[in-house]
């Protein structure tokens, strides 16, 4: 008896939210001071809609929850999958470790204390084996995990948005005041471009949503729908919060701070009382810490499917595909926690978490990040060559002419490689290469793993 789809159109749209909002990453945008009201429009016009409008197309035609990894495969064969799979694999590890120090972050933050050694090791790989085992369930058993984490999502950064109206209503101050058109152009200098990578981060994860087609009624229709819905409700949530965080703190101290440090800034700047306010801190720094949960449960099945499919073809280890009766790629999600665990114990050991946690914590994003953006490059050259050799008919169709269809293939492009550029270069100084060197030397290893294992793949059949 076929199995009861669970994965309606409201989970879809909310999943979508969930994966795309990345709330870690709203306060470094909003370092950019208010130049980022520029790049938010356009890179929602120029990466976001045309991202957007290629995974709805490619995601309703074929349904297959190898998602990308299938597409680029379609397109150009198994090693440029078995590339994208790497990328896209390492990348999350790398991400639930930068998370894990995190949450530490947090907890130490919202109830003002010091961690001790045994604290930070029991909390961080607590998080880190808690989402690993969350993972190998199929997203419609774990959807309302996403949800409720889609929900918090929207309830604190809706409030931090407006709060940060209302302070400006009512008190007319601003730590990042407009004074002309002029303040809201962007510094085309390399540091200013290189937060042009955490925009286009926070937009990544729409292809996720194709992976869950088998608990989904009717993909074909609710995919596009829960793209395009979901893509327009996750660009306000952004918008929202960055700017209530740059009401509330200057360029520097968005650089260094959070979502609970910018509430209680602003309620400070109303004059609530302060045993309010940490109360307020801390049960947004739990809702924080839920929602970091939710974020990797809702990408996990997608990644781990990807990471499947690249074992069966022979590029990654066969044990990424081992799956439980659910036909869940369990042993990817138990890889993605031995591989998290190490790189935490590694960060404890170089230096005392507690003490330099931003740090730490930009240094696994940093490379989470940069990987997550080469395996999405092959991605929109395979949309233009499907296009030409697969006459698939399409449940949802790009539309426009050829001019179009190059332009939303090759502007998403180049900004991406512009934001794996920046962010591995910030100024191309010798002071600014020798400082991001680990990160360098990082991506370096992991291009060589990637070659090594585009070579063991199997050829095209």
């Amino acid at each position: 008896m076929e199995k009861k789809k669970k994965f309606k159109l409201v989970d879809a749209i909310l999943a979508t939210v969930c994966i795309t909002l990345v709330a870690e990453s709203v306060a470094p945008t909003a370092a950019i001071g208010n130049s980022q009201y520029f790049w938010w429009i356009f890179l929602i016009l120029g990466f976001c809609l045309p991202y957007g409008l290629i995974t709805a197309e490619l995601g309703s035609t074929f349904d297959s929850e190898g998602g990308m990894y299938d597409w680029v495969k379609k397109a150009f064969g198994n090693k440029w999958a078995a590339r994208v799979a790497w990328n896209y694999w390492i990348n999350f590890p790398l991400w639930i470790a930068s998370l894990a120090v995190a949450v530490t972050d947090v907890v130490a933050g919202i109830f003002d204390i010091e961690l001790s050694l045994m604290w930070l090791l029991i909390l961080q790989l607590g998080y880190t084996w808690l989402v690993s085992i969350l993972g190998t369930q199929r997203i419609g058993e774990s959807k309302w995990i996403v949800n409720l984490g889609t929900f918090f999502k929207i309830l604190f950064m809706v409030a931090l948005g407006l709060l940060g109206i209302y302070v400006y209503v009512k008190t007319g101050e601003s730590a990042n005041p407009i004074t002309s058109v002029t303040d809201l152009l962007p510094s085309l200098d390399l540091a200013g471009l290189s937060f042009i990578s955490v925009i286009i981060f926070n937009f990544l994860g729409f292809e996720v949503v194709a992976t869950f087609t088998d608990d989904m009624e009717n993909p074909k229709r609710d995919i596009p729908k829960a793209l395009i819905i979901g893509g327009a409700l996750m660009a306000l949530f952004y918008v929202l919060p960055a700017t209530g965080i740059n009401i509330a703190m200057t360029t520097e101290q968005a650089e260094a701070a959070g979502i609970t440090d910018s509430f209680a800034i602003l309620l400070t700047n109303l004059g609530v009382n302060a045993d309010i306010v940490r109360m307020i801190v801390i049960a947004v720094g739990l809702m924080f810490i839920y929602t970091m949960v939710a974020n990797i449960v809702s990408w996990s099945f997608g990644v781990n499917s990807v990471a499947k499919y690249s074992a069966e073809d022979g590029g990654l280890p066969k044990i990424f595909a081992k799956s439980n009766k659910d036909g869940v790629p369990y042993m990817a999600s138990i890889i993605n926690g031995i591989v998290a665990t190490v790189i935490v114990i590694l960060g404890i050991i170089l230096g005392e978490v507690s003490e330099s946690a931003s740090n730490l914590f930009w240094t696994f994003f940093s490379f989470s990040l940069v990987t997550l953006l080469m395996s999405y490059i092959p991605l929109f050259p395979a949309f233009l060559k499907l296009r030409k050799i697969d006459k698939t008919e399409r449940a949802y169709k790009v539309p426009g002419n050829n001019f179009v269809l190059n332009l939303i293939t090759w502007l998403p492009l180049v900004l991406l490689i512009g934001g794996v550029v920046f962010t591995l270069f910030i100024d191309f100084t010798m002071e600014s290469i020798m400082a991001n060197m680990p990160l360098i030397v990082g991506v370096l290893v992991s291009l060589i793993i990637q070659e090594i294992i585009a070579l063991r793949v199997k050829k095209e059949g």
